[in-house]
């Protein structure tokens, strides 16, 4: 049985009970809302040194780092490096969206080393094999197969993108910016057919109910600039997605909804509430979203900012963004700079909705900066290293010969630090 089909039931699966510990929520809150398809546990039967993960918007704000290679570049051994750095600095879900090479063994080789959920998108391999438009239902179905076998953990199907949304979005500045997108909407123009993914979904749905996938229902129709955001286009893939969500639940498989792309600040708060309710709260899983298109090279700060906020009116779970985002593919420094600058925006949204404990960092460092605790300000901040390396180097160019214990950083001098004067008066006032 899925892990939701097992909630149903009332019984308390193992892979609640990890979630419930790491969430410090009840083992019974996690079986509820898994059974209401409002938390999703990606955790393939096949993928054994899985630590499961909960993703709901009521528990912490995960992010996921995708990785993979391209037909052009990067290897095998470069993408499990990406994999371990993402890991180090605390994605909580790794995607492989790797498009040229054997895929198979590429995938094979990751899930053997990776212990957070892996995801996929089955058709960036179905046209890597069979050609861009050479494919059909008995593919997509061999390829879907053939991955969940292998352990994948969840994948990103874009069978709410219809033929009849299609002129929507070839109106827009940008037209299809997604590639999954992109190459259906290129096939159905071909073959004058429906969406393959749409038509098969339920011979999908029993795949994936057998081997325990989660499906994270992807949005070919995400808008690629502002000028395109929350359009007819999106929102009419969104209402199908809502659609297949029923579907998902009704077959027992869990699901969650992916979700925009490039959205003005202004706009992000509705676009979270309208997901809720034309999806029945099903774990919202959005890429940034960037905030503003004119920043290439620091999309990981404009998506990042989208993405607190999303956080903050009800996303789930953060696709995070690197510095080569519309550039290139990312290499392992971009993979942590990602991560890390995702870990602030889902750290920061849990904080201000209040999720147990979520805080207490927080208050560690500051109790550690009181002190002048450089270690454990180090050890209590999110990239420990970046840390330490900074404040080594501040020392070294530091042109001060006073001699001091520590108690002061070089921005201020000792003269000048307001936590040193503090804590004299805090000691004149007792």
């Amino acid at each position: 049985m899925t892990q939701m089909e097992i909630a149903r039931k009332g019984q308390i699966s193992d892979a609640v009970k990890s979630v419930a510990a790491k969430e410090r929520r009840t083992p019974e809150f996690i079986r509820r809302r898994v059974a209401e398809g409002r938390i999703v546990i990606p955790a393939n039967i096949n993928h054994k040194n899985l630590s499961p993960c909960g993703i709901g918007r009521e528990l912490y704000t995960k992010i996921n780092a995708n990785i993979g290679n391209s037909a052009v570049s990067s290897c095998p051994g470069a993408e499990r490096s990406k994999l371990e750095i993402a890991c180090r600095y605390g994605a909580d879900t790794v995607m492989d969206l790797s498009t040229g090479g054997d895929l198979g063994s590429m995938r094979r080789n990751l899930l053997e080393y990776c212990t957070i959920p892996l995801g996929t998108v089955p058709v960036y391999e179905i046209v890597a094999r069979f050609g861009g438009e050479e494919f059909g239902e008995k593919e997509i179905l061999q390829v879907i197969r053939e991955q969940a076998e292998q352990g994948v953990d969840y994948m990103t199907i874009h069978a709410g993108l219809l033929s009849c949304h299609v002129p929507l979005a070839l109106k827009r500045k940008l037209g299809i910016v997604s590639r999954g997108g992109a190459l259906l909407a290129a096939w159905m123009k071909k073959h004058n057919k429906e969406n393959p993914f749409y038509t098969a979904f339920d011979k999908i749905l029993e795949i994936c109910r057998k081997y325990d996938v989660t499906l994270s229902l992807g949005d070919g129709l995400r808008p690629g600039c502002l000028a395109d955001s929350s359009d007819a286009a999106q929102f009419a893939e969104l209402e199908t997605l809502g659609k297949l969500v029923a579907r998902c639940r009704a077959a027992g498989v869990q699901s969650m909804v992916e979700g925009p792309g490039h959205v003005p600040l202004n706009e992000i708060c509705m676009n979270m509430l309208k997901e809720r309710k034309l999806c029945g709260d099903a774990p919202f899983y959005i890429l940034g979203p960037v905030v503003t298109d004119c920043a290439p090279g620091y999309d990981h700060f404009t998506a990042g900012a989208g993405g607190m906020l999303g956080a903050y009116y009800g996303a789930a779970m953060l696709c995070y963004v690197t510095p080569k985002e519309h550039l290139g593919l990312p290499n392992p420094d971009d993979v942590r700079a990602g991560v890390v600058a995702f870990k602030i925006a889902a750290h920061a949204a849990d904080v201000a909705l209040k999720k147990p404990g979520a805080r207490e960092q927080d208050d560690a460092i500051s109790d550690a900066r009181q002190l002048f605790d450089w270690e454990k300000q180090f050890s209590c901040a999110i990239d420990p290293e970046r840390a330490r390396e900074l404040r080594a180097q501040a020392l070294e160019e530091s042109s001060s010969t006073t001699a001091h214990d520590g108690k002061f950083c070089t921005m201020c001098g000792p003269d000048f630090c307001s936590v040193r004067l503090s804590a004299k008066l805090k000691q004149l006032l007792k």
